[in-house]
């Protein structure tokens, strides 16, 4: 009766305690001193041209490295950009030289700051699936990744007060 409780405590100690862990890391990447945490995009509605993406990397190393370029298997190309809001007015431009990941530090791509955006893109973003992608970095090199489709909130816990990013207009003509 007692190895039956403590096997019971046990497998209830794993699932609530380590589980959360493994999936945690399942969803992050390390190549040389850089760590990537939870890579996602936003779902779109059909018809829509392009999709952010986000994620958090760590520079562990010396020394800072630069995020150059990233490429995803749903789209035909993806540029890194960066939102702002100057004088009340919201302006978003492409980064031609990357982001630096200064040593010691954190950046995250996130909505209303920099992010990857996804240009052409092939089919609508589902919740639920995951895509694949790479991320280059100047130092560090290439690693695959696989972006989360996540709702239009994000995923749980991202960013607290950050302003939803609306890409809907990037596909539209001018007028």
């Amino acid at each position: 009766m007692l190895n039956r409780i403590g096997l019971a405590a046990a497998l209830t100690f794993f699932a609530a305690v380590l589980l959360p862990v493994f999936a945690v890391s399942a969803h992050e990447y390390k190549i040389g001193a850089i760590e990537i945490a939870h890579p996602w995009v936003r779902m779109t509605p059909a018809g829509a041209t392009v999709g952010g993406g986000y994620l958090v990397i760590e520079n562990d190393g010396k020394e800072p490295d630069r995020l150059v370029s990233a490429t995803s298997d749903v789209s035909d190309r993806v540029e890194i950009h960066e939102m702002s809001v100057k004088d009340g007015i919201m302006t978003m431009r492409m980064i031609p030289d990357g982001v630096e990941i200064p040593a010691g530090a954190k950046v995250a791509l996130a909505p209303g700051g920099y992010h990857l955006m996804m240009q052409e893109l092939k089919k609508p973003l589902v919740q639920g699936e995951r895509i694949k992608g790479t991320l280059t970095f100047a130092k560090a090199g290439t690693v695959k990744v696989e972006f989360a489709v996540e709702g239009m909130g994000g995923p749980k816990g991202s960013a607290p007060g950050a302003p939803p990013m609306d890409h809907s207009m990037h596909g539209m003509p001018a007028n």
